[in-house]
């Protein structure tokens, strides 16, 4: 069987698409520097401890393996720091991919499916967010996935490189099984920092923004659980294998939460009272990000199974719990 090299495999999203490829049956390799992904999230396969930066090293991978397609999650995340450090960005998420590409064009690897982002929407200008929404990012984060999408394109054009970009909304959760979930440093995400109070590592939540456009005055966000997102990324494999087309395609659930909404499902599903703190608005956060997500069901046959808001904090409660 061929393999699939999964860059950045040892991350949140990355390690629940692994675990879902090792399930169902593929030969998996993840390549990861470990820089904020976990060794102990790599629940089989193969791991090679390496950096994208390293073109000598990712090249062997490939030369020494019959790689039949690659995912590519490796990449940093937050929109903040991407405003104060961009050179740090766009080397670390747009160098990289470049040097990926680079190596499947070097050993004929044909298809990619790329880890993208609702960011490269921009201020949206519809609700739900289709594909064919204009892409107008207008932060470093969101300006690294849409350089890769027209990278892609190109390559695609020029070389025959077939991809699937999935543009994420906020991913959440952790694996119903309790083997994975949720750990970043910083941790920056809202669901987990809400749990992290709750639990008391964290003495107060922070609540960036009570004067959006919103009914409550917080943001609106489309929640889905990593589960439901690593099914899509398999599915979109299986999707390119079969009929090699290159796409772009959200990965949401066409319904929004604000930030004070979650808070109270949060003490509704953990019997606990969270006490917060008003924050100003971060920079480059928008007051609704809601996903279109048609095209998903209808292109992959996707199914969304954990993604109703109750069991996103119900198993990101029980992983925080375990391994407080």
């Amino acid at each position: 069987m061929k393999k699939i090299l999964v860059a950045g495999g040892a991350g949140y999203v990355g390690s629940h698409t692994v675990k879902e490829l090792l399930k169902q049956g593929y030969e998996v390799i993840v390549f990861d520097n470990l820089s904020t992904g976990k060794k102990e999230f790599v629940l089989g396969g193969e791991l090679i401890v390496g950096d994208l930066m390293d073109k000598r090293l990712l090249l062997e991978v490939f030369k020494d393996n019959d790689i039949a397609a690659v995912f590519h999650f490796a990449s940093l995340i937050q929109v903040g720091e991407s405003y104060l450090h961009p050179q740090k960005y766009y080397n670390q998420n747009l160098i990289t991919s470049l040097h990926l590409l680079d190596a499947m064009l070097e050993t004929n690897v044909k298809y990619f499916i790329f880890s993208s982002s609702a960011a490269v929407y921009g201020i949206p200008q519809q609700i739900p967010i289709p594909e064919s929404h204009p892409l107008a990012p207008f932060n470093p984060y969101g300006q690294t996935k849409f350089f890769v999408e027209k990278i892609l394109e190109e390559y695609d054009r020029a070389y025959g490189l077939k991809f699937i970009s999935l543009r994420y909304f906020n991913a959440a959760g952790a694996d119903p099984e309790g083997k994975l979930g949720e750990r970043h440093e910083p941790e920056t995400h809202l669901i987990p920092n809400l749990l992290l109070h709750l639990i008391g590592k964290k003495k107060n939540l922070d609540i960036f923004g009570t004067d959006f456009p919103t009914p409550d005055g917080t943001a609106i966000r489309d929640y889905i659980h990593v589960t439901d997102l690593a099914a899509a990324h398999v599915l979109a494999l299986k999707a390119l294998l079969d009929t090699p087309r290159s796409e772009f395609i959200n990965l949401g659930t066409n319904k929004g939460y604000s930030v004070l909404e979650v808070v109270k499902k949060a003490e509704e599903v953990t019997g606990k009272k969270v006490v917060f703190q008003k924050k100003p608005r971060r920079l480059g956060d928008v007051p609704i990000l809601l996903a279109s997500k048609e095209k998903a069901e209808q292109l992959l046959g996707w199914k969304l199974n954990f993604s109703e808001i109750e069991t996103i904090i119900e198993t990101a409660w029980n992983w925080h719990r375990k391994i407080a």
